[in-house]
């Protein structure tokens, strides 16, 4: 699950959301909102982690952590995140200062996902799958043959690569489809944050990408989540 309150109808809270979708199955939740200051978004995170512990779900927050400071200040080390996973963004490289229990990373190409396996990262989300309404114009899109082929070049170079999300635009009628095309799971957040009905559409992604999974070959398991959901 990828936060983003500014999606969020009025009438919601983005709590209610995120407690909706992990009743609806969301594996995980990944707490962005970088804009909100650190005390607002600590206790943000202390919610969400609430929820995660009470669902069994992942708990996992995006770079930069609470109490990093700013690039242009010196660094230093970050508020530790009990049980919490860690999400990097792609020009993140320091992962001395990065300790969690799963570590992923923003990726959006091949040599992306070969720099993620050589750094042991436990999963990365690929971006974008589709035109997304969260972030028009962001892009190129991979599209399923792209993703197929992103992913093919990676492992020809990797055999092993860590557990990789299909992000971007990512809508209940598609998402077995992108596991199809090779991702491991899927990575939503427009679809669920403007949702009228977040736990339907949450049991809906998770419906398709499990059928889509179990149509799959046994595999060795991987070490990242199934899906990190919205």
């Amino acid at each position: 699950m990828v936060t983003d309150r500014t999606q969020v109808p009025d009438d919601r809270d983005l709590l209610d959301v995120v407690g909706a979708a992990l009743d609806g199955g969301a594996g995980g939740v990944l707490v962005r909102e970088r804009d909100l200051p650190a005390d607002e978004r600590a206790a943000l995170v202390d919610a969400v982690g609430r929820l995660c512990t009470a669902h069994d779900a992942l708990l996992v927050v995006a770079a930069p952590l609470l109490g990093r400071s700013r690039p242009e200040q010196s660094p230093r080390a970050p508020r530790p995140l009990a049980g919490a996973g860690v999400h990097l963004r792609s020009v993140d490289v320091d992962l001395d200062l990065v300790s969690a229990s799963v570590v992923g990373r923003s990726c959006h190409g091949a040599a992306d996902l070969v720099r993620a396996a050589d750094d042991g990262l436990d999963y990365v989300t690929l971006s974008p799958v589709a035109a997304s309404a969260s972030k028009p114009g962001y892009g190129p899109a991979l599209g399923y043959a792209g993703l197929r082929r992103t992913i093919t070049t990676a492992r020809r170079a990797r055999r092993s690569l860590p557990a990789v999300l299909a992000l971007g635009g990512v809508e209940p009628h598609d998402a077995g489809r992108w596991v199809e095309a090779g991702a491991d799971g899927v990575a939503v957040m427009g679809a669920v944050m403007r949702s009228t009905d977040p736990r339907a559409t949450t049991r809906a992604l998770v419906a398709a990408v499990d059928a889509a999974l179990a149509q799959r070959p046994p595999q060795r398991p991987r070490r990242g989540p199934r899906a990190v959901t919205t």
